[in-house]
């Protein structure tokens, strides 16, 4: 007869010695895959049994023994949470860190790992509220995926454009203009000396403008754009559509009529459609401007969900060559701390931890091309001092309604935003505090510049100043 003891049958605590979910004083690897959960337990819940339940179910657990687990190796393959830590200010809140082996994860599939980590386990029961706070990604996995199709330095030579931020807009408004009208105000734009223009997440290919209408006559504006600039200009073309097939067929127009970029929405389309679009502009020369519509509904809360920051992560692994970011200053949520360590993770090779900016591991992105973050949302002229004093030059700053809501139309407001840039940047090199003397050097500008002086009368009083629903 077997030993009775080889297998007990039954309920264990995910938490109980050796079953290997929670081992404090573990040390990861590596090669191991490591994530940072804020985690809120039910009442009566112990955080040890809490934590263990989230590595156990995002990873090679269940909740009852089951004789099977003797066919394999439960130490090679189980998450393990190897360190707590108590939220500041928050009864009963802790963050849980747990360590994944690598065997876990399909090399280059983010759906997988996905699957995987933020699975099953934000339904458990045992758990109020459950929030991915941070990943850190070993070398050896990130090295599975492409990574942007390009990165900022590419785009830069690309589009013959260094010493400042790009600047774009959104066309407004967003839904209902014929092809022709929109091709209009996209030249408008570009001709008063935006770098960009962009498709908004929802304009794809509805009744009133039909994709292939809109490309042509977009692409059509952006040739006559740089005829008359002499400057490389871009509209970004929302491909984005309802299956893989079409996505290509809209990429392959935009192509074949000389756009430099497209654009996705990259959450909406779903990781594997990203990932597909991502390699096909790499090997066709083409930018990918990211979109990051949906986020808000996994990251707005501040205990549960996604954190921005872990999906900005993704689209540089994925692979997009800009993403939206946040603006800090402008109508979408995101404080200043948490949207410039998202930042950092976006453009830098290596990133250290530093919980004031939400950063919860060291980073090593080993030479992955760095992602232009794209500062939008509410954004005008009187912003522009701020918006480079914080984001520098590596940004691309995109006024929609702060470009096309100009009182003498959409190219006076472009100017008036390309000038206001220019006068900041100079100011910056010259060695002045552009948080003191913004205004000032914004006015002094617009005594050469009739268009900003209109912008500047017509925006002073539109602040966007609520209290920010998350904090790190």
């Amino acid at each position: 007869m077997p030993d009775k003891k080889l297998f007990e049958a039954g309920v264990k605590d995910y938490s109980a010695e050796g079953r290997y979910y929670y081992s404090p004083g573990y040390e990861p690897s590596d090669l191991e895959l490591l994530a940072a959960f804020r985690v809120t337990p039910q009442e009566g819940v112990p955080f040890e049994e809490a934590a263990a339940a989230v590595a156990a179910e995002s990873s090679s657990g269940t909740w009852t023994n089951v004789w099977s687990d003797y066919l394999t190796d439960p130490a090679r393959y189980a998450g393990r949470t190897y360190k707590i830590e108590k939220v500041p200010g928050e009864e009963n809140q802790f963050i849980a860190y747990i360590a994944y082996p690598l065997d876990l994860f399909e090399e280059g599939s983010m759906a997988n790992l996905l699957s995987s980590i933020v699975g099953n386990v934000f339904g458990f029961k045992a758990l109020k509220a459950l929030r991915l706070e941070d990943i850190r990604f070993p070398a050896a996995l990130l090295k599975t995926f492409q990574g942007p199709p390009h990165g900022i330095q590419s785009e830069r030579d690309r589009m013959n454009k260094y010493g400042r931020p790009l600047l774009g807009a959104t066309m407004k408004p967003k839904l209902g203009m014929s092809g022709k009208n929109y091709g209009r105000v996209v030249y408008e734009g570009l001709k008063g000396g935006l770098d960009f223009t962009k498709d908004d997440e929802n304009v794809t290919s509805q009744p009133f403008m039909r994709w292939t209408d809109r490309f042509k006559f977009v692409m059509e504006a952006v040739q006559k754009a740089e005829a008359e600039t002499g400057e490389r200009k871009g509209h970004y073309l929302n491909v984005t559509a309802g299956d893989m097939e079409e996505m290509y067929k809209r990429a392959e127009l935009a192509k074949e009529l000389g756009s430099p970029i497209i654009m996705v929405d990259y959450l909406t389309v779903g990781f594997t459609a990203f990932t597909s679009l991502s390699k096909w502009c790499r090997d066709n020369g083409m930018l990918l401007h990211a979109h990051r519509a949906m986020h808000a509904v996994m990251d707005r809360q501040r205990n549960h969900g996604i954190h921005w920051r872990v999906l900005a992560k993704l689209a540089r692994i994925v692979g997009a060559d800009h993403v939206h970011n946040g603006t800090v200053v402008g109508k979408l949520e995101g404080d200043k701390a948490s949207t410039m360590g998202s930042a950092a993770l976006l453009r830098e090779n290596k990133v250290k931890r530093d919980l004031s900016r939400g950063i919860y591991f060291d980073q090593d992105w080993v030479s992955m091309p760095a992602v232009m973050p794209v500062a939008s949302g509410g954004i005008h002229v009187w912003h522009i001092p701020e918006l480079v004093r914080i984001f520098g030059d590596d940004v691309i700053l995109q006024f929609g309604g702060g470009t096309l809501g100009h009182p003498w139309g959409s190219m006076p407001g472009a100017k008036a935003v390309r000038v206001a840039t220019e006068a900041v940047v100079k100011a910056r090199n010259e060695g002045r505090d552009l948080q003191a003397e913004g205004g000032d050097i914004l006015r002094e500008a617009a005594k050469f510049s009739p268009e900003l002086q209109v912008a500047l009368e017509t925006w002073k009083e539109i602040k966007f100043e609520f209290e920010t629903v998350d904090k790190l």
